[in-house]
């Protein structure tokens, strides 16, 4: 629906018979004379117009490049037009910021075509400030729902977490009871994998929104291959019980080049991503492992033989909340796994990919970019000072 409120024009000039010249001209714009400087300024502050024409014949108190100065100063008439007018003077005007000079000669009809542009740019400029400021409105709402929400995901972990890690050591401590039957110690071994699921659950979700706000800060060593061996074991360890049902190869090629990592952000890595290929193979399923050097980079890979990923799933695969539609299990996931793994990698200076082909499993290959010289020379050196 178009808007029916009239434009107004200033016309700021020592002569009322320009401003009824220029009325005549533009029989849709509500033209308003000011005889001086002291009518301008206070027409201007009772409606903004949208455009001021100034002739260099007014009379004012102050220079008349003072004045434009003093409205072009003022923040609610940012999208008002300045049109100076007259034969002396128009210098100081467009220094001041007049956005268009005129020859007090000018005929009436020709100098209303011009007004005319100007009306349509500040009509333009005002529609932009508009959008502008419900984007904006979107972006403080946006900002506010994600401090909510860091909020809550803040809260939900560090409450959930202690209590989590108490009900998984009390349940260890019970399946080790030898009092305790078969087929109830099997029921405690799966709620106490369900119960450590839920914990990384917890602590992907967290960690994701730390990386995400750039609050996470890794702590690089220099790793080798053996470190790379241990840490793998202990993801293993991470995973839980469920592992052991599957053939798992692992093959850490020796004599790596070293890479720069967090061995605890590592473990987190390999833990997901072991957990994840897992989830996706039935039991005596094959997950294999390697670890070697590729140029550059130290390429690390998990194949499993499960059902695969849809192709159009891989895509998103990596993004939080997001997981393949396609899965072996009903146990919920949030997909935060992957998408830690991502962002985890990158914030070392590698990357990850996958490749799958639906019923003969997955391959989740991610590269880490080898120490440079420097940086060897800086570890070596913290090591034996």
């Amino acid at each position: 629906m178009a808007n029916s409120v009239k434009p107004t024009v200033l016309v700021a000039a020592s002569n009322s018979a320009r401003a009824v010249a220029l009325a005549g001209c533009l029989p849709q714009v509500d033209v308003v004379y000011c005889r001086d400087g002291e009518t301008l300024l206070r027409e201007s502050r009772q409606q903004v117009p949208d455009a001021v024409v100034l002739y260099t014949d007014l009379s004012a108190a102050v220079p008349l490049g003072e004045l434009l100065s003093i409205l072009r100063g003022r923040e609610d008439l940012g999208t008002t037009h300045f049109l100076a007018v007259g034969t002396q003077g128009l210098g100081a005007l467009l220094s001041a910021g007049a956005d268009a000079l005129m020859s007090d000669s000018t005929a009436p009809e020709a100098l209303a075509h011009l007004i005319g542009t100007l009306l349509g740019r500040a009509r333009q400029q005002r529609e932009l400030q508009d959008k502008n400021a419900v984007l904006l409105k979107k972006l403080d709402n946006w900002e506010h729902e994600e401090r909510v929400r860091d909020q809550l995901v803040h809260m939900l972990v560090h409450d959930l977490k202690n209590p989590i890690a108490a009900v998984l050591g009390l349940m260890e401590i019970v399946e080790e009871d030898e009092r305790l039957p078969k087929d109830l110690i099997e029921l405690v071994r799966l709620s106490r994998e369900e119960t450590q699921h839920l914990l990384h659950l917890s602590v992907n979700m967290l960690d994701v929104r730390k990386i995400q706000a750039g609050k996470m800060n890794l702590d690089f060593e220099l790793m080798f291959s053996p470190m790379f061996r241990e840490v793998l074991e202990l993801a293993q360890g991470d995973v839980g019980a469920g592992l052991s049902d599957r053939k798992l190869n692992v093959e850490v090629a020796p004599n790596l080049s070293p890479a720069r990592a967090d061995p605890a952000i590592l473990r987190r890595i390999f833990a997901n991503l072991l957990s994840n290929a897992m989830k996706h193979t039935k039991a005596g399923g094959q997950i294999d492992v390697s670890v070697r050097q590729v140029n550059d980079d130290l390429q690390f890979s998990m194949s499993d033989d499960g059902e695969g990923i849809p192709a159009d799933d891989i895509p998103n695969l990596f993004a939080a909340f997001e997981q393949s539609r396609l899965t072996l299990h009903g146990r919920f996931d949030t997909g935060m796994g992957l998408a830690f793994c991502k962002l985890a990698i990158e914030g070392h200076g590698g990357r990850i990919w996958v490749e799958s082909v639906r019923g003969h499993g997955s391959t989740f290959t991610f590269l880490l970019p080898l120490a440079r010289d420097e940086e060897d020379d800086d570890d070596f050196a913290e090591l034996v000072s």
